[in-house]
């Protein structure tokens, strides 16, 4: 069964990317169709790109830097679950994307994206500019959820069926 990796971008304390990465990845579980691992980059922990060599060279000098590679390396899909900050995309995640190179040639990648009113797209679209030159295939379906402080209750993320609809179809075009 193909890997899927939720890459958990947003570090921040009190951060809404945990409920939200949690309900996604049990999604992901019902849908079937992947073995699900969560790296939430909050514990993995990259400082800002550190290795003294171009990362197509894989040279790499760091324990960090070949954790992060062996984890990218078994994975066949990865979801990027994603915060909008100031009509952006959170530096951790182009950090973590600038480590590597070659580990995320021809993979697909999916985006659930969280904000204010656009729910995240201008994060996603940016991203979609950052994977590209990596060889990622980001697939067009994608779960945008605006307003998403309004969703989270107790620690818990409250999906309707929209967004349940909208996970299922990125989940299937991930799939395929």
């Amino acid at each position: 069964m193909p890997r899927l990796t939720v890459i958990i971008a947003a570090t921040r304390p009190g951060r809404a990317g945990l409920p939200i990465a949690s309900w996604f990845t049990s999604q992901a579980r019902v849908h079937g169709g992947f073995d699900v691992a969560v790296v939430d980059l909050a514990e993995l922990q990259l400082p800002l790109l550190d290795e003294p060599n171009h990362p197509r060279l894989r040279q790499y000098t760091r324990e960090h830097t070949f954790r992060w590679s062996a984890i990218v390396e078994a994975s066949d899909a990865f979801v990027i679950v994603t915060p909008e900050y100031n009509h952006g995309y959170p530096a951790t995640i182009k950090n973590a994307l600038d480590y590597l190179h070659q580990e995320w040639h021809g993979k697909p990648v999916g985006f659930v994206s969280y904000g204010g009113v656009a729910g995240g797209t201008r994060a996603v679209q940016q991203l979609k500019q950052v994977v590209l030159p990596l060889r990622m295939l980001p697939v067009v379906e994608t779960v945008s959820i605006p307003f998403h402080f309004q969703r989270i209750t107790g620690g818990a993320f409250q999906a309707d069926e929209n967004l349940e609809s909208a996970a299922k179809a990125m989940l299937d075009e991930l799939a395929r």
